[in-house]
């Protein structure tokens, strides 16, 4: 009697025994799954601030007769908008809008001169490493001219070409500061009756953005 009574205890300890393995077994903890961050994209709309310095060069021809030139040196100001389609092969391409105010005005031969806001619609086409774009920008600009003569003020709006190059790099997923480099071909223009001005306009800027 006591021998069976010994047995059947034995059994049911190791029963209870494989029983605890089991479910030892089925909780053994699942590893957790590595989560990838999203690769950074520089695709999505854009506004920033920008300022730096402009070379502007005047050349007047008063009334066919005498020809200057003039440089109109000094500082520019301003913003930007734009946005960016990040292609596969890393290849961006964009457009961008763009608006300062320029600090340059010089005396000609008795006349005040100089530009004060200027603007730019532009294409631009980039090439990302990953934060670190380079890119190139073309299109049509724009800049109001002015002339202060023997008492009396006139001003126009040049137009012509601009194109750029440039480099941005992205700090975080959303600030991203730039350099530039450009070229504007304001043109020429009568401001006053006979008196005939071209401007054209060598600018470096640096600029602070925030991608949306």
């Amino acid at each position: 009697m006591f021998k069976t009574a010994s047995l059947a205890s034995a059994l049911l300890l190791s029963a209870s025994t494989i029983a605890l393995a089991a479910d030892a077994v089925d909780e053994v903890p699942v590893a957790p799954v590595a989560i990838e961050s999203p690769a950074f994209t520089w695709t999505g709309a854009y506004v920033g601030i920008q300022g730096g310095a402009g070379w502007l060069e005047g050349k007047a021809d008063f009334f066919g007769i005498v020809d200057a030139s003039r440089d109109f040196d000094g500082g520019v100001i301003g913003g930007f908008a734009g946005y960016n389609w990040q292609f596969s092969n890393g290849f961006v391409a964009g457009i961008e809008g763009d608006f300062d105010y320029n600090f340059n005005e010089e005396r000609i031969l008795g006349a005040d001169m100089g530009t004060d806001w200027s603007g730019t619609v532009r294409g631009r086409l980039g090439y990302a490493f990953d934060r670190f774009m380079v890119y190139g920008a073309a299109g049509w600009t724009m800049t109001n001219g002015y002339v202060k003569f023997l008492g009396r003020e006139e001003s126009e709006t040049f137009s012509g070409w601009t194109a750029a190059a440039g480099v941005d790099y992205a700090v975080t997923d959303k600030i991203f500061v730039r350099g530039e480099y450009r070229h504007n071909d304001f043109g020429d223009k009568d401001i006053i009756r006979g008196v005939n001005v071209a401007l054209d306009q060598d600018v470096v800027k640096v600029g602070l953005g925030v991608k949306f």
